[in-house]
């Protein structure tokens, strides 16, 4: 999916997504042949996830320590 469709369905703005990817909120998405952004339903999850824990209240920089330990996994 592209970005404009990723706003629109999950109500976020294009710039939000780009702010996101670029502070390491969510994974780097992969690009097509003309490097646009090429969103999966896997990426769709995180910035769900993501608009979750920022409607609770949580704070970008808890968000980011967050999500950065969850990627790494258990080591």
């Amino acid at each position: 999916m592209k970005i404009a469709e990723v706003s629109e369905l999950l109500d976020i703005s294009a710039d939000t997504l780009r702010y996101y990817e670029r502070i390491g909120l969510i994974p780097k998405i992969h690009r097509d042949k003309s490097g646009n952004r090429d969103y999966t339903e896997l990426n769709c999850k995180w910035i769900k996830f993501i608009k979750c824990m920022r409607n609770a209240g949580m704070p970008i920089e808890i968000l980011i320590e967050y999500v950065t330990l969850l990627q790494e996994g258990e080591h």
